[in-house]
């Protein structure tokens, strides 16, 4: 298996000012559990449990995204056991653009690039994220890291989902990995069935590839039949082929441990479907 999105973190290598602010809740809860270091070997501990053996790092919203990427290419050239790609915050509006993926692309692990588009309703409003969709060089910057062979990971909410898909239309050759099946944050049935409406202007572009991942983040005290109907609507809309798991740990180690977080996915996901899902699909995505 291939854990295609999770983090890590070593608080006295890297600074991230949102994971060190105490008392501040997020649009995901009360990140104080996670206020700690977490590093490759409590990561690799539990995964492997699961019958993981390689993954993929997000970044996480350190205030130097190079010196992120840097402290991850360490980690992956220190566990040479553990094959691990990694996917690199990136301005792609920034004026330097070229000159950020020029040092990005000197680090062997880096394989794409992330600049998050909407988080959550609230949290979006005060970030203004979703600003970049007006942006041309936005598109723009999508275009040269596909250019490049970078792939970009998109997180975003189902009310952007529309507008969204008509940029990547103009960057048809930037491969899009979408983060946590778009965040459904509505699970209602009438937000899950809006969700999934708006869910196909993406799944019809064919670059882009769904992450079952996060899905905790905004129902906590999940069950697995919780999942079910978020995790079926990808796999119809997407196919297996353009499906791929990841844990979002240790986010979602807020509201679960790795072991059933991983028997959720592989109990809903039909056995047929195992080894692309769990495997081929992120194997392919990012050349693992």
């Amino acid at each position: 298996m291939i854990d295609a999105h999770h983090h890590l973190w070593d608080l006295g290598a890297v600074n991230y000012p949102w994971l060190m602010a105490k008392g501040v809740e997020r649009f995901f809860g009360d990140p104080t559990p996670i206020q700690r270091n977490y590093l490759i070997d409590e990561f690799r501990r539990d995964a492997r449990a699961q019958g993981v053996s390689s993954s993929v790092h997000i970044q996480v919203g350190a205030e130097d995204g190079l010196a992120e990427a840097k402290w991850v290419q360490s980690v992956a050239e220190a566990t040479p056991d553990w094959p691990m790609a990694q996917v690199v915050f990136c301005d792609l509006t920034a004026s330097n653009l070229e000159a950020q993926l020029d040092a990005f692309q000197e680090l062997p692990s880096v394989l794409g690039v992330r600049q998050i588009v909407g988080r959550a309703p609230g949290e979006d409003a005060v970030t203004g994220t979703n600003d970049l969709l007006d942006d041309p060089r936005f598109a723009d910057g999508l275009r040269l890291a596909g250019g490049r062979g970078l792939s970009f990971d998109l997180q975003l909410i189902p009310e952007l989902m529309d507008k969204t898909a008509r940029v990547l239309e103009a960057a048809p050759e930037t491969k899009v990995a979408l983060c946590h099946a778009g965040s459904p944050h509505d699970r209602t049935p009438q937000g899950l069935a809006d969700w999934a409406k708006r869910l196909r202007a993406l799944s019809d572009l064919p670059q882009v590839t769904c992450k079952l991942s996060g899905l905790g983040m905004f129902q906590h005290n999940w069950s697995t039949e919780d999942f079910r109907p978020i995790i079926e609507t990808c796999l119809e809309q997407f196919g297996p082929d353009r499906c791929m798991f990841g844990s979002n740990f240790p986010v979602d180690s807020l509201y679960s441990d790795y072991a059933t977080l991983a028997r959720a996915h592989l109990s809903i996901v039909p056995e047929e479907m195992h080894r692309q899902v769990f495997h081929n699909t992120a194997a392919t995505f990012y050349a693992l």
